[in-house]
């Protein structure tokens, strides 16, 4: 259950284009928002390129990056298939 209020003030062309887009995905303006705005939220989290580590944290990162990498069954597969603009020539 929801129970945390978001509120905020639109122009009227704005509501109007939303529940419209809304009624066309069969959702209500507050689940098209919500959804909308938690897309774009997660974008920009994940856009981020600079991050702020503690020293431990910092050292827990570097270990992970300079780790080799452990077996990976799907990148093995995806690297045996020939790539369609392969040549036998090759």
């Amino acid at each position: 259950m929801r129970d945390a209020a978001i509120n905020l003030r639109a122009l009227p062309e704005q509501r109007d284009l939303i529940d419209h887009a809304a009624s066309l995905l069969g959702k209500n303006r507050s689940d098209f928002m919500l959804e909308a705005a938690c897309e774009r939220a997660q974008a920009v989290v994940l856009n981020q390129v600079f991050f702020s580590l503690d020293d431990e944290k910092f050292r827990q990162f570097t270990t992970l990056l300079d780790a080799p990498p452990g077996p990976n069954p799907g990148l093995e597969r995806l690297m045996a298939v020939k790539a369609p603009w392969s040549t036998d020539a090759e």
